[in-house]
């Protein structure tokens, strides 16, 4: 995936079930997955084609996502994460969480965009 600035790099789906999605997307797509595990115990799936990563799946199936829809999320690629979370902020959007690291993959935002969509940011490593 392009990891420049301004362009998608990842997708993942939001999901309480994970293993009924894996079994989806294994069965109709033929993707595979690579187990991932987060700092909170839970598990994070890596959905794999030929042995690369080409998108995730996250569980959602806590109470602090209680009321998240089952959706796909997308990713945007970003310079510098913190300074445009202050443009996007100034510019009516809303944080979800505090910015964040994920070891080897980058610097990541979750926003809602002063419509409500939800979007990700990532300064990828």
């Amino acid at each position: 995936m392009e990891r420049s600035h301004g362009n998608f790099c990842w997708n993942e789906l939001l999901t309480p079930d994970v293993e009924r999605a894996k079994r989806f997307y294994g069965e109709t797509i033929g993707w595979t997955f690579d187990a991932m595990p987060m700092g909170d115990g839970t598990t994070y799936w890596l959905a794999m084609i030929g042995g690369k990563p080409v998108g995730g799946i996250f569980p959602t199936n806590r109470p602090e996502y209680k009321g998240v829809p089952e959706s796909w999320m997308s990713y945007l690629a970003v310079d510098d994460v913190d300074a445009r979370v202050k443009k996007a902020l100034a510019a009516g959007a809303k944080l979800m969480k505090p910015v964040f690291d994920v070891p080897n993959v980058g610097q990541i935002a979750v926003l809602t965009e002063p419509g409500g969509a939800g979007v990700g940011w990532m300064t990828p490593v």
